[in-house]
């Protein structure tokens, strides 16, 4: 199955608009070129944000980045630096920006539905100074991501509202099952990993290894 199933697919962007009709004049105006007060406040509150590269042959990632507040730092209106703490050390979006030096960033504060849009330049840096003011727990990021915005605005809270996303405990008993070990030695089929002890080490991971 492919894409290529679907038999009625939208082509331009006349089409949309005679379907979707025109944004308002608040939802154009809205955008800016830089951070505002708000903005800059949104960011200093936000602990979490999903950042979205692509690659020069045009495959696109999004990847989840969460730091104690503020997982951003604003360094001006128009600069910001996100840190690059531990991962699985795959470094998709470090590469992606390497080979393109563009992002898209999504910022989430917990119980606000509304979120806050960054697009722009992108570059990985080793800046020490910069780098040294992101430390936490008197730890230091190797790298940081530096962002030229190009292009901000806040999104209204229709989506995360309808997901009833921050109020998931409320709206549902228990969480879906979901065992990440389990998973990773079904998916990858490595000879002799075994889930108990990936489950430990994956575990181990998540309680001394965040920074």
């Amino acid at each position: 199955m492919s894409i290529d199933q679907f038999k009625r697919i939208v082509t331009s962007a006349d089409e949309l608009t005679e379907l979707l009709g025109s944004p308002s004049e608040s939802g154009v105006k809205k955008q800016l070129s830089e951070l505002d007060d708000h903005m800059k406040s949104f960011i200093a509150a936000s602990p979490f944000l999903l950042l979205g590269t692509v690659s020069r042959d045009g495959r696109c990632d999004v990847s989840p980045r969460g730091d104690l507040p503020d997982v951003g730092k604003v360094l001006d209106s128009r600069t910001l630096v996100i840190p690059d703490w531990k991962g699985n050390r795959r470094v998709d979006s470090l590469r992606n920006i390497i080979e393109t030096g563009r992002v898209g960033l999504l910022f989430l504060t917990p119980g606000l539905g509304e979120t806050l849009r960054v697009n722009g330049r992108a570059c990985v840096i080793r800046d020490d100074d910069v780098l040294a003011s992101m430390s936490k727990l008197g730890k230091q990021p190797l790298l940081g991501i530096g962002v030229e915005v190009e292009e901000c605005f806040f999104q209204c809270a229709k989506a995360l509202i309808r997901s009833t996303l921050w109020e998931w405990s409320a709206e549902h008993s228990d969480p879906p099952p979901f065992d990440f070990a389990e998973i990773l030695v079904d998916q990858t089929k490595i000879k002799g990993l075994e889930v108990e002890p990936l489950r430990q080490q994956i575990e181990e991971s998540y309680k001394d290894r965040l920074w």
